[in-house]
């Protein structure tokens, strides 16, 4: 859930990040800008109130004075231009070459572009526009234009022509400060947002991890109510308190069971006895109490797998770091006779692995699965029992060469009492599996269940090798 809930609010972060730092960019270079617009507006103010009063002659293709306010005029824009690299141009208002003054003196009348437009515009008598937007990326000149004005008419005009250079530099660099201070921002929005999320997921994960344990089998374990929002503080409170009613509600049913099987397993060995003192006045070989008999004993054994069972679904697991590989021999060795009398071939690869496991508890359940295992198998198949480690956990397959199961079939083998239709004949009240299942998912460990090719069932037992939270 976390990694679906960061990315959204990083996004959204982002979003507002990018939606407040592109305005003030913008604005940035707009005031920066502005700010070189009105130095030379404000220059060229003051070239246009020095070349208002002067008075010239023709003189060649110049323009001369005759008081020396032109020759002081042209050393101010040679001045202006030498210090600031800044060209400047006073253009009288005829369309003719003639300038007033200018520096460079090579530098004549704009023609066309940005810098036509201002003149035309100061021409006029108007106040200076301001230039289009300079971007960083963009190559190119700023020209602001003032009229010069005398005896109330426009007589020239004073033209600038500005390099955007360092405008632009300014810009940029204002620029990687606005970029650095989003980028701390997100980095602080970042780590806001983890310690949001950790905290407002943090019983989530409780409740998830605390959810797992139950239904592994590990009915006490509890969600701890310490932190997180108030709603999930309640779930989690609810959630402890639905678990002590599913916990007293299965612990009234294991004593049930548990104490049925017990109660009823005197009164049937009494009636088994009294079956076998009846035989003893009947003829021999008598079919019907030959049949009482068997059903007697099918029924004694349905018992005895109840209260095992109970017992397992209730006991608390002894776990231990055990060989499973040596324990696993052992049980495969204890089946070989009986392997052997049916005509299968057991066989073990049992290399050592330790893991932690209830001893007593994983060798019942090999037991059970062991057993299944040589019950459906045809005589002349085998039965093959592999340890494998896989790093974080231990595995015992055992595999049959027995009819298998359907898909169907698999869903729900291990369930209580459930038996395949096909294998109604054969001997066993369908808890074998189940007691299996409970003696393993105690422990911490799994059972699973799948076909093996190409035939038969592969069930693999799986057990920690580290040590399960209680």
């Amino acid at each position: 859930m976390r990694t679906r809930l960061l990315p959204l609010l990083i996004v959204l972060m982002a979003a507002v990040l990018l939606a407040l730092g592109i305005p003030l960019a913008v604005s940035l270079a707009a005031a920066r800008q502005q700010e070189v617009v009105v130095d030379r507006i404000d220059d060229t103010a003051r070239f246009a109130s020095l070349a208002q009063f002067v008075t010239e002659r023709p003189s060649g293709s110049r323009v001369e004075t005759t008081d020396g306010r032109g020759e002081t005029l042209q050393r101010e824009l040679e001045q202006y231009e030498k210090v600031y690299g800044i060209k400047v141009g006073v253009f009288y208002r005829e369309k003719s070459q003639s300038a007033m003054a200018n520096a460079p003196h090579d530098w004549g009348r704009p023609t066309e572009g940005e810098g036509l437009a201002a003149l035309k515009e100061a021409l006029l008598g108007r106040r200076p526009h301001d230039p289009k937007q300079v971007w960083p990326w963009q190559e190119g000149r700023l020209v602001v234009a003032s009229p010069v004005i005398h005896d109330g008419d426009v007589v020239a005009a004073v033209v600038t022509d500005s390099p955007t250079d360092q405008m632009r530099s300014k810009i940029l660099r204002g620029w990687l400060i606005i970029g650095a201070g989003e980028i701390a921002a997100m980095l602080l929005a970042v780590g806001a947002a983890l310690r949001l999320t950790g905290w407002v997921l943090k019983p989530v994960r409780v409740l998830d991890v605390t959810t797992h344990a139950i239904a592994s089998g590990r009915l006490k374990s509890r969600v701890a109510v310490a932190s997180g929002p108030p709603e999930l503080r309640r779930l989690a409170r609810s959630f402890n308190e639905m678990a002590d009613n599913v916990e007293d509600v299965l612990e009234q049913q294991r004593a049930f069971v548990a104490d049925a099987s017990h109660q009823l397993r005197n009164p049937l060995a009494a009636l088994l006895l009294r079956i076998d003192l009846l035989a003893l006045e009947l003829p021999e070989a008598n079919e019907e109490i030959a049949s009482v008999r068997t059903e007697g004993k099918r029924l004694a054994s349905v018992l005895d797998d109840l209260l095992d069972l109970a017992l397992a679904e209730h006991a608390e697991s002894d776990l231990r770091l055990i060989d499973v590989g040596e324990l696993t021999a052992e049980r495969v060795a204890s089946w070989s006779p009986l392997a052997a009398d049916k005509g299968v071939t057991l066989a073990g690869n049992c290399p050592a692995t330790t893991a932690w496991a209830d001893p007593i508890a994983l060798s019942s359940a090999l037991d059970a699965v062991i057993d299944n295992a040589l019950k459906f198998t045809p005589a002349g198949e085998s039965v093959e029992v592999r340890v494998a480690s896989n790093g974080e956990t231990s595995t015992v397959v055992v595999t049959d060469g027995g009819p298998g199961l359907s898909d169907e079939e698999l869903e729900r083998v291990g369930d209580r009492f459930w038996r395949s239709t096909a294998h109604q004949n054969i001997k066993g009240s369908g808890l074998g599996l189940s007691i299996s299942r409970a003696l393993i998912v105690a422990g911490g460990g799994s059972i699973g269940y799948a076909h093996h090719e190409p035939h038969g069932l592969r069930v693999t037992v799986t057990v920690p090798r580290s040590r399960p939270p209680v």
